[in-house]
């Protein structure tokens, strides 16, 4: 019989993120009938029904499925003109419905106005459609369809107004459809990111706390807000929830999301944000969670930009 810690290491090439190929076929591939016997009774991904059957776990061979898959997404993804990628991510997000929307939020709300218009492009080029035809929610249109001012000038004084604008709105706002509301969507897809995080500034100094104290009940207002003032805030959480083991499988799949889609863009800035928020580096949290070339994929466009 194998030593035990060749059940150990099976057994965690099995439950990251990503699989550890080459451990795998290294210890499966000395293996006979009665070593791969004992480990289905020594672990938790094989169980007995009710005729006493030991079968494999239903839900953990599609978790599995899908780690399999994860090296090969991202080299996809890599690969992939960011044009497109947004497309097919945006479709993603309009398919899977409002428990994607956060998806086409962060899309909308952290590439330029020029990207978003190619990404729009590309979409119909794919899918013969228009994003402003499929996109249910009045501001999630309206983010993907903004072409807004990009430059450094902000008018200190209409910030200060918006800022109580939108706190007049937060207040009475339907909170069943705050995406819905036609001021806050006014104010967030027609302003520049500059002066909103004027606004912001404004927002705390009148009424003396932070805008997102009043969106806490609000998250996609609050997403919103955060992509478009602070997005490395906002990816390096994120990145922190695709880490956690009780998450689901659109929370994990932002790892590979973030980083690829970030790793030409802002990836040094939301490193160094990550680092300061949840005191580990990132690239030290990737080495613990994921396995084998999934994580070194990782690990190598992290180490590009670090």
């Amino acid at each position: 019989m194998d030593p035990p810690n060749d059940f150990e290491a099976l057994t965690k090439a099995f439950s990251g993120l990503g699989v550890d190929g080459d451990l795998i076929a290294s210890v499966l591939g000395k293996w006979h009938s009665e070593h791969l016997e004992s480990f289905r009774k020594r672990t938790k991904f094989f169980l007995d029904d009710e005729r006493l059957f030991e079968r494999w776990d239903d839900h953990h061979i599609a978790c599995l499925t899908k780690e399999f898959l994860r090296f090969k997404d991202i080299v996809v993804q890599w690969i992939m003109h960011p044009w497109e990628r947004d497309a097919r991510l945006v479709h993603e997000a309009i398919t899977k419905g409002p428990q994607a929307y956060g998806l086409l939020i962060e899309i909308a709300c952290t590439r330029s106005s020029e990207e978003l218009l190619e990404a729009r492009k590309a979409y119909q080029s794919l899918f013969d459609q228009s994003i402003k035809d499929v996109a249910s929610r009045k501001l999630l249109v309206a983010l993907v369809s903004s072409y807004k001012y990009e430059g450094f000038r902000v008018n200190e004084g209409t910030a200060r107004s918006k800022a109580m604008t939108f706190a007049i709105a937060v207040k009475n706002i339907d909170k069943k459809n705050p995406i819905e509301d036609d001021g806050i969507v006014r104010i967030l897809t027609t302003r520049s990111k500059l002066h909103l995080k004027a606004m912001v500034k404004y927002y705390k100094e009148i009424y003396g706390k932070n805008i997102d104290e009043d969106l806490d009940t609000l998250m996609s207002l609050k997403e919103t807000l955060q992509c478009l003032c602070n997005p490395q805030a906002y990816f390096s959480k994120v990145l922190n929830d695709a880490f956690k083991d009780d998450v689901d499988k659109n929370t994990k799949e932002a790892l590979t999301r973030v980083i690829v889609t970030r790793s030409n863009v802002d990836m040094k800035e939301i490193i160094e944000e990550f680092d300061k928020q949840y005191k580990i580096p990132l690239i030290q949290k990737i080495e613990d969670v994921a396995l084998g070339n999934y994580k070194d994929f990782l690990v190598s466009l992290i180490r590009r930009v670090a």
